[in-house]
């Protein structure tokens, strides 16, 4: 199993994740209005807090170039 720190995976992806996270939002409740940053820094917040710092995952899930 690799370990990955979750919160800082998340926030390299920062741009591709921010915009699904809106999309998300939007998808299940049309109409929400919310400011896309405050959204996305509040999501990595509680991934910090629920999460453990090194997750682990699946070798599979992981390519080392």
């Amino acid at each position: 199993m690799a370990r990955v720190k979750i919160e800082d995976v998340i926030e390299s992806l920062d741009y591709g994740i921010k915009r699904a996270l809106r999309d998300a939002v939007n998808a299940t409740i049309p109409g929400a209005q919310f400011d896309t940053g405050s959204l996305f820094r509040a999501f990595v917040r509680e991934v910090g807090r629920k999460c453990n710092t090194w997750e682990s995952v699946s070798d599979s899930y992981v390519d080392v170039d």
